[in-house]
C-alpha cells in the first residue's frame, strides 16, 4: 500500500469504480469482534437528546419538556431517532464503528423534588424491562439489528450501583429507590427487611472504603453482597447479553468493591465475553494508583480521566503543555496493563463541553485529531463533531444542535476514524515522542511494519521542525487529513531523517504507511481474563490463512477459528495464574509474546472475608493470603488488601470483598504490613472456608 495512488491511476475508470464501491468503508468494522475496540471510534449517545425520531412515545405531564428548554427533564430522544442516523448515512459517514447509549432499562417515572427527572438513564427501576421513553423490546432489536448491519457495535451503560433517589426518613421521596424484577417488587429503600441496600448514609469520598459502602448523593446504594441484589444484577446483564449488545460501560466502579466486580466480569466472560470499561472519575492533574489496580486487577477496562483531563488541561486553558501530555502518555503506558484497552476522550456528559462559546473551534479540531490518533479507545461525545457547546450537567447535555457533515470536526473525525480501520498502528501501536516543545508535540505509533507520524502545533506562530527522525521508510508522504488542519507533505530520508519543514500555527499533519508484517504479530488479545473453556480473541497479524497453534506459556489451547488477522481459542485447562500467550503459524514461525493472562481457578463467586481483634500500630494494615491464585497462592507479595476497617465493620475488626472460586475449599491466612513491607503472620492453623456455588457470602473469623 506504500503507492496505492500511483497503482490506482493504472486502473481503467469502470473497474475502479467497481473496486471502490466494493471497499468496506469505516463504519463497516467487525461487529463479531465483541472484545476488541482499539481500532474502533465509539459515539457517545445520550440518547434522550439525540433525535426523536418517535413521537408518540414521548412522556407527558411534569418529566417532559417538549421545548427542551428545561434540560432536567426528558426531550424526547429515542432509539429510533438513533435507527434514522444510522439509515441516513451520518453516524457511518462519520466513520463511527460503535455507538454508546444511556442505560436502556426502565427508570423512575417521579419527578425528583429538586425538579429533576431520569431521562439520562442512571436511576434504573427495573432492569429487565426498557425505558418506555426511549422505546420497547420490538425497537431495540430493530436498533441493534440496523447497527450491526451498518457495521456498527452497540455499547450500553450499566449501573450496578445504585437505584434512584431516596431518603431513609421520608419514603415518599421521589420512588424511594425501588427495585422491581420484571415488574415484580423486590425492595425500596426505607422499608428493607431484606438487606438489598446499604444504610451508611451518604459518602464524603474521604477514602476508597467510605465511596464503596455508602451512598453516592441521595442515590439508594445496592449492597453487593447480598445474594438476592448480586444474582438480580448478573441475571440482567445477561438478559441484555442476550440481546445481542457488543459492549458495557460500567457506571461509578469507584464506589463498588473491586471484588464484587470481579465476580461480575467472570459471569460475562463465562455468558457472552464482550468489551467493557468503567467509569472511575479523576479530576485534573489527579492520578490514583487504586485506579490503576483496578484496571490491571477487575477484568475490565476504564474511561482514561488522565487522558481526558491533560489534553483538556493543554488546549483548553492552557495551564498543561506538550511535555505535561507526554509525561502522561509514558507513565500510563507503564501503569496500565493493557493502555490501549481505555477508553479515552475529550469531553463527556460528566464535564464540561470542550468547545466553548466565543472560542475558535481550532482547538477542538486539534484535539481530535490527537484523540484519533493516540493510543487507546477514542471516544467522541454526541455534538462535539458540530461543535455544540455547554457547561457542566445538564447544560452540557444540551439537545443537539444540526447534522451538519460538513464541520472540519466531522470530516476530521471521518478521516481518522478511516484511518484508525485501515492501520493497525494506531490500534496496537506503542507511542514514542519524535519532536517537542511546549507548543509542538510530533509522536510516533508503530506496529509491525506499519507507522502512523503525527506533528501537532497549538501555538500562534508556526516551527521550522529540524532534527526530526521516525521510522517511516524513505519516500514522500502527504497530509492524511488533506490540509485540513494545515498540513502539510515531508520527507524521509534512507536513514530515517526528515528533511526540515515548517509546521503551520495551530495545525497537525499525519503521516503513515501501512504494511502488513510477515510472520505473526499479536496486536490484542481480549478479554485478558477467563477460566478453562472461556473463548478469548486473538487479533494482529501475519498469522496466516492455514491454521497454526496458540500456546498459554508452553501449554496448547483449543483452536475455535483462525484467520491471517483473528483467531479464537478456548482458556486451556492448567493451573490458575497468568499466562503468557503466543502465536505460531503453520509455518512455525512465533509471535512475540503477549503478557499477563489471567487464568482463574473457576467460576468466580463474591465473598466478604472479616477477621475479629486484627490491631496494628499506625501505618500497618491487615491483608489476606490463602491457597488459590485469588487469594495470592500463599505469596505476601500477592496478598489481598488493604482491608477496611470503618464502615461495615470497625477497627479493630477488618474486612474486604473479595473475587473467588466457587465450590472451592480454602485455607488462608491475615498477615499485617507495616509501611517498610514487613510481614507478620497469624498463627495457628489455617482458616479453612468452602465457598458456595452461587451467591454471595460472609465469613467471620478471630485472628489468632
Amino acid at each position: 500500500m506504500k503507492n496505492l495512488t500511483v497503482l490506482l491511476k493504472t486502473i481503467p475508470l469502470a473497474l475502479l469504480l467497481f473496486i471502490l464501491l466494493s471497499l468496506p468503508t469505516a463504519a463497516q468494522a467487525d461487529v463479531t469482534n465483541k472484545v476488541n475496540y482499539t481500532r474502533d471510534v465509539i459515539y457517545q449517545i445520550v440518547t434522550d437528546r439525540f433525535s426523536d425520531g418517535d413521537p408518540s412515545n414521548n412522556p407527558t405531564g411534569a418529566i417532559y419538556s417538549q421545548d427542551c428548554s428545561d434540560l432536567h427533564k426528558y426531550c424526547g430522544g429515542d432509539w429510533q431517532g438513533i435507527i434514522d442516523k444510522i439509515n441516513d448515512g451520518y453516524l457511518t459517514d462519520l466513520g463511527i464503528t460503535a455507538i454508546w447509549i444511556s442505560q436502556p432499562v426502565e427508570n423512575v417515572y417521579a419527578l425528583h423534588p429538586s425538579g429533576y427527572t431520569s431521562y439520562h438513564g442512571y436511576w434504573a427501576r427495573d432492569y429487565k424491562r426498557t425505558n418506555p421513553f426511549y422505546g420497547d423490546f420490538s425497537d431495540f432489536d430493530r436498533l441493534m439489528d440496523t447497527a450491526h448491519s451498518n457495521g456498527i457495535k452497540v455499547i450500553m451503560d450499566f449501573t450496578p450501583n445504585h437505584s434512584s433517589p431516596a431518603l431513609e426518613t421520608d419514603p415518599n421521596y421521589a420512588e424511594n429507590g425501588a427495585v422491581y424484577n420484571d415488574g415484580v417488587l423486590i425492595g425500596n429503600y426505607s422499608n428493607d427487611p431484606n438487606n438489598l441496600f446499604h444504610h451508611n448514609g451518604g459518602t464524603d469520598f474521604s477514602s476508597y472504603e467510605d465511596s464503596i459502602y455508602r451512598n453516592l448523593y441521595d442515590l439508594a446504594d445496592y449492597d453487593l453482597n447480598n445474594t438476592v441484589m448480586d444474582q438480580y444484577l448478573k441475571e440482567s446483564i445477561k438478559l441484555w447479553l442476550d440481546k445481542g449488545i457488543d459492549g458495557i460501560r460500567v457506571d461509578a466502579v469507584k464506589h463498588m468493591s473491586e471484588g464484587w466486580q470481579t465476580s461480575l466480569m467472570s459471569d460475562i466472560y463465562a455468558h457472552e465475553p464482550v468489551f467493557t470499561f468503567g467509569e472511575w472519575f479523576l479530576g485534573s492533574g489527579e492520578v490514583d494508583p487504586q485506579n490503576h489496580h483496578f484496571a490491571n486487577e477487575s477484568g475490565m477496562s476504564l474511561l482514561d480521566f488522565q487522558f481526558g483531563q491533560t489534553i483538556r488541561d493543554v488546549l483548553m486553558d492552557g495551564s498543561s503543555n506538550w511535555y505535561d501530555f507526554n509525561e502522561m502518555i509514558a507513565s500510563t503506558e507503564e501503569d496500565y496493563d493493557e493502555v490501549i484497552d481505555q477508553v479515552t476522550f475529550i469531553d463527556n456528559h460528566d464535564m464540561s463541553r470542550f468547545s466553548f462559546e466565543q472560542s475558535s473551534n481550532r482547538h477542538t479540531d486539534i484535539a481530535l485529531a490527537v484523540l484519533l490518533t493516540s493510543r487507546g479507545v477514542p471516544t467522541i461525545y454526541y455534538g462535539t463533531e458540530q461543535y455544540l457547546t455547554g457547561g457542566n450537567d445538564p447544560e452540557n447535555r444540551k439537545p443537539m444542535s444540526d447534522f451538519d457533515r460538513t464541520t472540519n470536526s466531522y470530516q476530521i473525525i471521518s478521516t481518522l476514524a478511516s484511518l484508525r480501520q485501515s492501520n493497525p498502528a494506531l490500534g496496537y501501536g506503542n507511542t514514542s515522542e519524535r519532536w517537542i516543545n511546549s507548543d509542538v508535540y510530533i509522536y510516533e505509533r508503530a506496529f509491525g511494519d506499519s507507522v502512523v507520524l503525527t506533528a501537532v502545533n497549538s501555538g500562534d506562530t508556526s516551527y521550522t521542525i529540524n532534527n526530526l527522525n521516525t521510522s517511516l521508510p524513505q519516500g514522500q508522504y502527504t497530509d492524511e487529513l488533506q490540509q485540513l488542519l494545515d498540513g502539510n507533505e515531508i520527507t524521509v530520508n534512507s536513514n530515517g531523517a526528515v528533511d526540515s519543514f515548517q509546521l503551520s500555527a495551530n495545525g497537525v499533519s499525519v503521516w503513515q504507511i501501512t504494511e502488513e508484517h510477515a510472520s505473526p504479530l499479536i496486536g490484542h488479545v481480549g478479554p485478558m481474563m477467563g477460566k478453562h473453556g472461556n473463548t478469548v480473541t486473538i487479533t494482529g497479524e501475519g498469522f496466516g490463512d492455514n491454521e497454526g497453534s496458540v500456546l498459554f506459556d508452553s501449554d496448547f489451547s483449543d483452536v475455535l477459528s483462525w484467520s491471517d488477522t483473528k483467531i479464537e481459542v478456548s482458556v486451556p485447562d492448567v493451573t490458575a495464574g497468568h499466562y503468557d500467550i503466543s502465536v505460531v503459524n503453520a509455518g512455525d514461525s512465533q509471535s512475540p509474546t503477549y503478557d499477563k493472562f489471567e487464568v482463574l481457578t473457576g467460576d468466580q463467586v463474591s465473598i466478604r472475608f472479616a477477621v475479629n481483634n486484627a490491631t496494628t500500630s499506625l501505618g500497618t494494615n491487615l491483608y489476606i493470603v490463602g491457597n488459590v491464585n485469588e487469594l495470592g497462592n500463599w505469596d505476601p507479595d500477592q496478598a489481598i488488601g488493604p482491608m477496611f476497617n470503618q464502615v461495615m465493620y470497625q477497627y479493630p475488626t477488618w474486612y474486604y470483598d473479595i473475587s473467588v472460586p466457587a465450590e472451592e475449599n480454602l485455607e488462608y491466612k491475615f498477615i499485617k504490613k507495616d509501611s517498610s513491607g514487613n510481614v507478620v503472620w497469624e498463627s495457628g492453623n489455617n482458616h479453612t472456608y468452602t465457598t458456595p456455588a452461587t451467591g454471595t457470602d460472609t465469613v467471620l473469623v478471630d485472628w489468632q
